[in-house]
């Protein structure tokens, strides 16, 4: 029976705790199972005789506080109670606000101390435990909840600023943007559940508002941003289900009317006039024509429509949708100067589903006219560039011609010139013909580019055009050999291949080379393959490396152009001892001589040449001098030469008749010879009788030896003695034998100025037959010499 009671009382109290929370019976079915085990071992220790395995569980009713009640002094919320039967009992409790918000006493009333408030906190988790008056525990802990009820104490709040759009011409229910507001209050009471509306303090007449989920939406579907571009609407929000008694909050919401085409685009004006000068650029603006459209720049879509006809403009956008009249070929005053047309404009509605508001009254059509003015313009070339082709190597009179004109009525007469000084090619300034100064070499330069300038005479504007001179290809170039080192085996047998035959062509024409020998070779063949290639083959051997000959082919090419070039060059082969593979083990190192070409020829012959006569000139000169002293060397007798002055004669400055260092160097000579016995001895010239200081007569020619010595040596007399007169000789020059001549001067340069002199010239008459006429004139006897 005793345990019927106590399952009795734990079902109870499970049921009591799952009304309260069904979180918290489940922790109480939980904890009574785990209790169940502590509970039993509480009771063996008990001092009370009770069964064993007996189950208690607490027993109470859900407990709730109201929010914000006063608690001046402590209020009771409930009691704690157990199945557990116990005269003197004591409770004790833990958790949130035990014993400072929440208190108990003796017989497990449950008091509130303090005023509390839901929203800070609404629910409290607490544990009781129950002890005997021995402060032994009787019932473990068991955890309640206590719910905080809520109250209306707080308003609604809109947590920011709404602000919404909506497009132009909406339809009716389009939705614009949700409000929504909170409430502190319980969200499952009326406390806390809002309701929505619009109040007249905002413009009720485009808008609504759902109650419930606050979004508002249009009602109207005649919103024109034209007309009105943003409404403003007060939503109000209040609780307890929007009963009057409710709280109430409200806010302002700002709804912007977004703009779309539904305007057309229209002239600001009937008729257009515009005036640009002919050398207008081409490609840009002539003139705006202004157009009226009440959307935003963003949904202005004009369209222009210009007459088929008219091929000289165009019409582009602005930057504010205007249209742009534009120039789309070069005008010519001369040619026209004004144009008139019409320009129709429609707008792009293809978005709307109804006509557009200003349909009635925009004008879609507008006439243009243009007058073109008169501009002096500069000459007008025929061509934007020109391009000619001249043939290499040749002079050409006429390479084409420039042409340009004037485009003004005035047609000035044009000037045509080459602003390049080094251009190849000169132009008529007259009749703008050109034609080249020289010869063009492909090779060097394959194309010009100058410019050419053309002027109005006098002195008026000028153009420049771009001209291309292309030079042709002649096959002016002869073919070059082009061939590796070949050698040739000393045991090579007949038609061995010993090498291959290329040739190259600085021509721009294709080439189809020819090989052949240009004289024939008793050792050597060539044989052509006809597709630019041959093969040096072996005729006849046998080849010895000791041969001292060298072994060489004279090949033939031709290039098969227009004219045909052909070239010879001299191959050189080596001879080499070979293995039996062909590799050559030794060769005979020999000079390969190739072709040389005409201009490398002349210069090598010019320098031959200048050195040559530059030697044979050196050779003759030297020569020359040789032979001259050889003829003052080896001369067979003295010539003797008088020289007739003027009465007072020239003294030593007159240098007209004779060289007068060539008498003095032969005085101081120091190689002529004395007399044998070194002796002094008195002059040749002191030897010679004097004759009488007033005879001046001029001797016969055919007076004897003894006068023309007198005559002498009175000169001589007259000269020495006189100090005021310049020296006067009249014998000249007698060849002398050389510094090493046993001839000493003759002069009488040297001759003493005393009356006596110590010279002997005796010696004369050793010198042979041909000095017989000096020793007879300068000859003196034994006893006038030792007298």
């Amino acid at each position: 029976m005793a345990l019927l009671r106590l399952w009795t009382a734990g079902l109870i109290l499970a049921i009591a705790a799952w009304s309260v929370s069904p979180g918290v019976s489940e922790n109480l079915v939980v904890g009574s199972e785990r209790r169940q085990g502590v509970a039993e071992e509480i009771v063996r220790k008990e001092s009370h005789p009770i069964l064993s395995r007996k189950k208690r569980e607490w027993i109470w009713n859900s407990l709730y506080v109201e929010e914000e009640k006063p608690a001046p002094i402590p209020y009771k919320i409930g009691q704690l109670k157990s199945s557990q039967r116990v005269e003197v009992k004591r409770f004790k409790i833990e958790g949130e606000g035990a014993n400072g918000i929440f208190s108990v006493d003796h017989k497990g009333d449950l008091f509130v101390s303090k005023s509390l408030d839901r929203e800070e906190k609404s629910a409290y988790h607490l544990t009781a435990r129950m002890y005997d008056g021995n402060n032994k525990l009787i019932e473990d802990s068991g955890d309640f909840v206590v719910q905080v009820t809520d109250i209306n104490d707080n308003s609604p709040i809109f947590p920011k600023t709404y602000n919404g759009s909506i497009v132009e011409r909406s339809t009716i229910g389009t939705k614009v943007i949700e409000v929504r507001a909170t409430d502190a209050d319980d969200p499952t009471t009326a406390n806390g559940e809002l309701r929505y509306s619009l109040t007249p303090d905002g413009d009720l007449s485009a808008f609504e508002i759902d109650s419930i989920t606050g979004m508002i939406s249009c009602k109207v579907s005649t919103l024109d941003r034209e007309t009105k571009s943003q409404y403003v609407v007060v939503v109000r929000a209040q609780d307890m289900r929007g009963m009057a008694s409710g709280s109430t909050a409200t806010t302002s919401v700002t709804v912007s009317v977004t703009d779309t085409n539904d305007n057309i685009a229209s002239f600001t004006r009937r008729t257009y006039e515009l005036r640009v000068p002919e050398d207008h650029k081409l490609n840009s603006r002539i003139g705006t024509l202004e157009l009226e459209d009440r959307d935003q720049i963003q949904n202005k879509e004009p369209i222009f429509s210009l007459p088929i006809d008219n091929k000289m403009f165009y019409m582009e956008l602005g930057p504010s949708k205007d249209g742009n009249l534009m120039l789309r070929q070069a005008l010519d005053y001369e040619t026209r100067n004004s144009y008139s047309f019409s320009i129709q404009v429609r707008e792009n509605l293809r978005n709307l589903r109804f006509p557009a508001d200003n349909v009635a009254t925009a004008v879609t059509t507008a006439q243009v006219n243009v007058k073109v003015l008169d501009v002096d313009e500069p000459p007008v070339f025929s061509q934007l560039t020109y391009t000619f082709n001249v043939p290499e190597e040749r002079l050409v009179n006429n390479v084409g011609t420039i042409s340009a004109r004037d485009p003004d009525k005035a047609g000035k007469s044009i000037r045509y010139s080459i602003l390049d000084k080094d251009c190849p090619i000169a132009i008529n300034p007259i009749t703008g013909q050109m034609s080249t100064l020289r010869t063009l070499d492909r090779e060097l330069e394959a194309a010009h580019m100058f410019q050419v300038k053309a002027q109005e005479e006098p002195s008026g504007l000028e153009s420049f055009v771009k001209v291309n001179i292309v030079v042709e290809d002649v096959n002016d170039n002869k073919p070059e050999l082009d061939v590796d080192d070949i050698f040739v085996c000393e045991n090579d047998a007949v038609n061995t291949v010993i090498g291959t035959l290329r040739a190259t062509d600085k021509d721009d024409q294709p080439a189809s080379f020819t090989f052949i020998l240009a004289s024939p070779s008793s050792n050597f063949s060539i044989r052509d393959f006809g597709n630019n290639t041959a093969y040096v083959l072996v005729k006849q051997g046998p080849f010895n490396l000791d041969d001292p000959t060298d072994y060489s082919v004279d090949v033939s090419i031709s290039d098969g152009g227009r004219p045909i070039q052909t070239s010879i060059t001299k191959l050189a082969i080596k001879a080499c001892r070979c293995d039996a593979r062909r590799i050559p083990t030794q060769c005979k190192a020999v000079a390969q001589k190739m072709g040389v070409s005409v201009h490398v020829l002349i210069a090598i012959l010019l320098c031959i040449l200048t050195i040559l006569v530059i030697v044979i000139l050196f050779v003759m000169k030297k020569r020359y001098h040789k032979d001259s002293l050889a003829g003052m060397k080896n001369s067979g007798e003295i010539h003797e030469q008088l020289v007739t002055y003027d009465e007072e004669g020239g003294g030593e400055m007159d240098t007209n008749g004779y060289d007068v260092s060539i008498l003095t160097s032969a005085f101081h000579d120091g190689s002529l010879l004395r007399h044998p016995d070194c002796l002094p001895h008195p002059s040749l010239y002191a030897m010679v009788q004097k004759s009488q200081p007033h005879q001046h007569q001029v001797q016969p020619a055919s007076a004897g030896k003894g006068d023309m010595a007198a005559m002498i040596e009175m000169k001589k007399h007259d000269a020495d003695h006189d100090r005021e007169g310049f020296p006067y000789d009249t014998l000249h020059i007698y060849g002398y034998e050389g510094p090493e001549s046993i001839a000493g001067s003759l002069s009488s340069l040297g001759s003493s100025s005393s009356g006596g002199s110590d010279s002997d010239y005796d010696f004369l008459s050793d010198w042979g037959p041909r000095f017989r006429t000096l020793a007879e004139l300068y000859g003196v006897d034994d006893l006038d010499y030792y007298h």
